[in-house]
């Protein structure tokens, strides 16, 4: 049986059907290529929907939350508080590690995201960027990692 994971688009426009998202279909067939169950994107308001959908993900089994967009510096990005609030522990090293290869590839605004990864439960929850640059560089530093990471969390071996 494979691993549940869930994907959060956090957008505002694309909640309200201004526009459609497609940052979320990226991490959804990401995940699936990996081996992960996973569904349709849930695409919610930025602020305290993020929060919600990420809790309601953890509590219903999801081994991995990807969320995309509200990292950076606008008043209504609020992905990374409401997130912080639900963790049992930060792994600091995972959001470093995306903003440090979005600079290598040469985009200096990558350290501007303030996202964070984290465990909630037996659930790593990842903030990713909202554009589809920064989703794609997050998803590369990811791809090594994430399916380790999931197992370890629930509590398996190395």
């Amino acid at each position: 049986m494979s691993l549940r994971a869930e994907v959060v688009v956090a957008s505002n426009r694309a909640a309200a059907g201004v526009y459609a998202d497609e940052t979320g279909p990226l991490i959804v067939d990401f995940l699936a290529e990996l081996g992960f169950a996973v569904a349709a994107p849930v695409v919610v308001p930025d602020g305290e929907p993020v929060g919600e959908a990420i809790a309601a993900a953890a509590a219903g089994g999801a081994r991995v939350v990807l969320t995309t967009g509200g990292t950076g510096l606008t008043p209504t990005d609020r992905t990374p508080e409401v997130t912080r609030a639900l963790l049992d522990h930060e792994v600091p090293g995972i959001a470093e590690a995306i903003r440090a290869h979005g600079v290598a590839q040469g985009v200096p605004t990558a350290v501007l995201s303030r996202g964070l990864a984290g465990v909630v439960g037996t659930c790593l929850v990842v903030n990713l960027p909202g554009s589809r640059g920064g989703v794609k560089d997050g998803l590369e530093v990811l791809r090594p990692i994430l399916v380790h990471a999931a197992e370890q969390v629930a509590g398996s071996d190395h």
